[in-house]
C-alpha cells in the first residue's frame, strides 16, 4: 500500500475510519489485527451484546467490490455471515470464526472432504450485479500476453498459449451460472463453531460450477507437489461430478491470470498449469 499513492492516502485515514466503525457499531477491538491479509484489516472486535465479530475495512478496488453482496446472498450457508456494512469506508462487521484455523493445517484428503461438501453450498443461482465469469476472463486474455512479454517470457509460450485458447474456448459455451468465489483456496476455509468449516473473503464472480474448483486446485496451501495438485485435481473434479476438461481449461486459465506479483512469474501457478497439460 506504502507504494503507491492512493495506498498511503487509505493508510493515512485507516485509524479513523477504524475508529468510525467501532463507534457506529459499538465495538470494542479486543485483540491485534489478524495479519493475513494484502488489501484489507481485519480486526477481532466484541458487540455491544458480549458478542464476537470482525470488523474488516477494505482497501478500494474491484475485486472485493461485491463481498457484502455476495455475503448477503450465501446468508451463512457454507460462509461468514454479514453482520453489517458500511459500503461509503468499505467496511465490514463479519461473523467471527472460532478457533478460525484454516483448512491448510489439514492433511490433504482431510481437506479435499470438507471442499466436497463445502463447494455445492457455495454454489447457488446468481446473476446481477456480480461480474461475469466470461468478462473476467477476457481481461484475463488481454493482460496475460503482456504480462508474459513484461516479466522477460518466463516460461514456454504452450503455457501462454494454453491459457489464451481455454478462455476462448469456454467462456461463450458454459453451462448453469452460479455465485463462485474465485479466492476460495484452503487459506480462505476456516473452523468454525456454527458450522464445521467456513468461506471467507469472496472475491465473486457468476459463472459455471466447473472454474469454481480453480482456486483450491492451484493454491500450494494442501501441498505445492506434482502429485498433491494432481490429487485435488482428481478428487474434486470426480466427487464434484464436474466436466474434467473444463475445469482443466479453467485451472490453467485462473492459475496464470493470477500468476504474476510484482513482475515476476509465480513458479507455483506456472508448475501448476505444465501439470495440468501433461495430465491431458
Amino acid at each position: 500500500m506504502r507504494e503507491r499513492a492512493d495506498g498511503r492516502a487509505w493508510l493515512h485515514a485507516l485509524p479513523a475510519t477504524v475508529a468510525a466503525c467501532a463507534e457506529r457499531w459499538s465495538l470494542e477491538l479486543t485483540e491485534p489485527p489478524y495479519t493475513y491479509a494484502s488489501a484489507s484489516i481485519a480486526l477481532p472486535a466484541r458487540r455491544a451484546d458480549g458478542s464476537d465479530a470482525v470488523l474488516k475495512v477494505q482497501f478500494p478496488h474491484p475485486e472485493c467490490a461485491l463481498e457484502a453482496a455476495a455475503l448477503a446472498a450465501w446468508n451463512g450457508r457454507g460462509a461468514v455471515r454479514l453482520l453489517e456494512h458500511d459500503p461509503e469506508r468499505w467496511a465490514l462487521l463479519l461473523e467471527r470464526c472460532r478457533p478460525g484455523t484454516s483448512l491448510a493445517g489439514e492433511p490433504l484428503d482431510a481437506a479435499l472432504d470438507v471442499a466436497v461438501e463445502l463447494f455445492p453450498r457455495l454454489w447457488i443461482p446468481a446473476g446481477p450485479p456480480f461480474r461475469p465469469l466470461a468478462e473476467e476472463a477476457a481481461g484475463w486474455a488481454a493482460s496475460l500476453p503482456v504480462d508474459w512479454e513484461a516479466a522477460g517470457r518466463p516460461f514456454e509460450r504452450r503455457l501462454l498459449d494454453a491459457a489464451v485458447d481455454a478462455i476462448a474456448d469456454l467462456s461463450g459455451t458454459q453451462a448453469e451460472h452460479v455465485l463462485l468465489h474465485q479466492d476460495l483456496h484452503a487459506d480462505n476455509i476456516l473452523r468454525a463453531e456454527r458450522a464445521p468449516w467456513l468461506a471467507i473473503d469472496p472475491k465473486p464472480l457468476v459463472g459455471e460450477r466447473a472454474f469454481g474448483v480453480a482456486a483450491l486446485v492451484r493454491g500450494d496451501e494442501l501441498g505445492r507437489e506434482h502429485a498433491d495438485v494432481l490429487r485435488r485435481f482428481d478428487r474434486l473434479t470426480g466427487e464434484l461430478g464436474l466436466d474434467r476438461e473444463r475445469t482443466r481449461g479453467w485451472c490453467i486459465a485462473q492459475a496464470l491470470a493470477w500468476g504474476f506479483d510484482d513482475g515476476e512469474a509465480i513458479a507455483h501457478h506456472v508448475d501448476t498449469v505444465r501439470w495440468l497439460l501433461e495430465d491431458a
